[in-house]
């Protein structure tokens, strides 16, 4: 059954009007009257018409693209190669151009929640998701059911470089952080190193856990026991694998190689080694994943695993918009390469 304006304004006890009013924005509401309203909106899930202009169709010329951190040229890549598909040709009502909004959530599930239920509400033709998922069962129901509403209304969704959520109709270009993390290790394990200490990102995010148990089951193939204190989580971002890095030497100072969990996080890592009197890769090896632009310049340049982010976010982009059959099973699986270069080296006697 449509929830309709009356029924809101019957959960929240207040009038038709003041309900709308809050929606519009167009007139000042109290605070707690104004909390109210949302709280019965979001709990009856209800979805505000569009701009008047779409609602003769079952979708407006917006398309959604939420990334964890726009300023993270891993999201960046991907969310300039989604728009550029967005635009041109291909049935919106201006010219054939769709209209691209980026969602910044900073990793906040609770902003990822919120920009979906807007994008419901505006009846975004189509929503990119970019990047891994968090990892809590009550945020990962809430996600699915919004994805569902979404994909019901007629959104087409796509996953980008995130795990496929099942029966929500929703397509996945999933990234192979798993086995690129083992290729990586095994690289390093090739060269004799034995004593390797891992850079983790933050633990509630399934592309931490992936390339963790890439890491790990790399380590098991060769026989090397994992030790526990030579994991060290943290954020994606090089002050995290600075601070890291220290707290990794104090823990064991033999250290021959660290994996870091990006590349960025591999910067830092490099930072704090150099400040440390160690070279790299004379005395440490370092490792990131994603190949990132800056990768390549660094001093030494860096080894690590190179994700097509600007191929699979124009796929994303593609499918998004209905020029490009989705795969089958609606779901592929986007495999990184290893790029050796020179910051790996045998380890020190």
């Amino acid at each position: 059954m449509t929830v309709t304006l009356a029924d809101v304004a019957a959960r929240a006890q207040v009038s038709p009007a003041t309900v709308s009013r809050v929606l519009n924005g167009n007139y000042p509401v109290a605070a707690s009257t104004r909390e109210r309203v949302l709280r019965a909106v979001d709990e009856l899930d209800y979805v505000l018409n569009g701009p008047a202009s779409s609602l003769a169709a079952a979708t407006s010329d917006l398309v959604g693209i939420l990334v964890n951190d726009i300023a993270d040229p891993f999201f960046g890549i991907m969310a300039s190669a989604i728009q550029a598909e967005i635009g041109g040709t291909g049935g919106g009502r201006a010219g054939g151009e769709r209209l691209a909004v980026v969602c910044n959530t900073g990793g906040s599930p609770e902003r990822e929640l919120t920009y979906l239920t807007l994008l419901q509400r505006q009846r975004a033709a189509a929503v990119v998701l970019t990047g891994g998922a968090v990892e809590d069962a009550p945020h990962a129901a809430a996600v699915a059911a919004k994805l569902r509403k979404l994909t019901e209304a007629g959104t087409r969704v796509v996953l980008c470089g995130r795990p496929q959520a099942a029966d929500t109709g929703a397509v996945a270009l999933t990234f192979d952080n798993r086995g690129g993390a083992r290729r990586l290790t095994e690289h390093l394990l090739g060269l004799g190193h034995r004593r390797l200490g891992y850079i983790a990102g933050p633990e509630e995010r399934t592309t931490t856990r992936h390339r963790l148990e890439g890491h790990r089951e790399a380590l098991a193939a060769a026989g090397v026991e994992e030790d526990p204190r030579r994991t060290v989580y943290g954020r994606y971002d090089r002050r995290s694998g600075y601070e890291a890095t220290l707290e990794l030497l104090r823990r064991e100072p033999g250290l021959t190689g660290i994996v870091a969990a990006n590349d960025s996080v591999a910067l830092g890592a490099c930072a704090a080694l150099r400040e440390s009197g160690l070279r790299i890769p004379e005395d440490v090896s370092v490792a990131g994943f994603d190949d990132l632009p800056f990768s390549i310049d660094a001093v030494p340049s860096l080894t690590t695993v190179r994700l097509p982010l600007a191929d699979a976010g124009a796929r994303a982009g593609r499918i998004a918009m209905g020029r490009e059959e989705p795969p089958p099973g609606d779901i592929a699986t986007v495999r990184g390469e290893l790029m050796v270069r020179g910051s790996s080296g045998v380890p020190r006697a």
